[in-house]
């Protein structure tokens, strides 16, 4: 009975012998074997088998891109602080996992060491606006750096970027000032243009106006002249022995009583004064008639004036 109990014992331990021998690796990881403490083997992605006691996994490495953020404060050329956020992605070489694993400690320490002392380099050589514009020129700059020191160590650089630029927020208060003062001088400018062309063009069409009406009032009175003739000559055909002078007085007269008619019915005024004195009415009549000759002696010129230059 002890027998079987001893050879129970032996099989149970002799399964957890042959099945501490294998061990599975994760994709995109690498594990480190090692025999009493020296380096054996690295082993790749699946089921593994190590020599049970004898050898054992030192460790583990992701051989995915990874990404690490690093803050840099500094100072630019014209004296402002900025912090500067780099995001540097990188991997480990599958063919160099033992010096990325043995080499180095901590690999993410060595490249924040590695972008502050570039940053911190290149930054104070520009001022605040250059940084802004010239921030590839920062992380080419910190990807070359780390290219040729982490290579070294098995680490590979897949891409730097500067993801942030942030200056104190003093100087971004100022910044915004500046450009809202900008931006109000420029729609300032905008709007005088604006009132400059509304005024020029409510000028032209003034001037344009009075044109119009100018030549309309023209146009009225030429009408009136020759619907005056012609009231003339119908007159003096129907009547013999009439001059032009009285039928002139004729025609003004009743114009001057239509007129008079006129006011009375649309002004508000209830009494108008008129001299219809007999010497008043001449007088009126006379100057009347020299108005009108006046204005069709200048009529008559000016046709003439049409006839000469056509």
């Amino acid at each position: 009975m002890a027998g079987l109990i001893i050879l129970g014992v032996v099989a149970v331990l002799v399964l957890i012998v042959l099945f501490s021998s294998f061990f599975t690796v994760e994709q995109q990881t690498a594990a480190v074997v090692e025999r009493f403490g020296k380096f054996q083997r690295v082993a790749r992605s699946g089921l593994n088998f190590k020599v049970p006691i004898i050898d054992r996994v030192a460790g583990r490495i992701n051989l995915r891109v990874q990404q690490l953020d690093v803050n840099v404060e500094t100072k630019t050329l014209d004296n402002v602080f900025v912090h500067t956020i780099v995001a540097v992605q990188y991997m480990v070489i599958p063919e160099q996992v033992y010096d990325a694993f043995y080499r180095l400690d901590q690999p993410t320490v060595q490249i924040t060491a590695y972008v502050f002392d570039t940053v911190r380099a290149r930054v104070p050589k520009m001022e605040l606006d250059d940084v802004f514009e010239r921030k590839d020129e920062v992380a080419i700059a910190v990807k070359q750096e780390l290219l040729g020191e982490m290579g070294e160590f098995g680490y590979q650089i897949v891409q730097a970027l500067v993801t942030d630029i942030d200056p104190d927020k003093k100087v971004k208060e100022s910044m915004n000032e500046i450009n809202a003062a900008k931006r109000l001088r420029e729609a300032a400018q905008e709007r005088g243009e604006a009132d400059k062309i509304l005024k020029v063009k409510a000028a032209e069409a003034e001037a344009e106006s009075k044109a119009l009406q100018g030549q309309g009032i023209a146009n009225q009175r030429r009408a009136i002249i020759d619907g005056l003739r012609e009231s003339v000559d119908q007159f003096a055909q129907s009547i013999s022995g009439t001059t032009p002078e009285s039928i002139m007085q004729l025609v003004l007269m009743t114009q001057h009583y239509d007129t008079v008619k006129e006011i009375g019915a649309s002004s508000r005024a209830n009494t108008i004064f008129v001299p219809y004195s007999p010497g008043g009415m001449a007088d009126l009549a006379a100057q009347m008639r020299d108005a009108l000759i006046g204005a069709n002696a200048a009529t008559q010129n000016a046709d003439l004036d049409a006839m000469r230059d056509s």
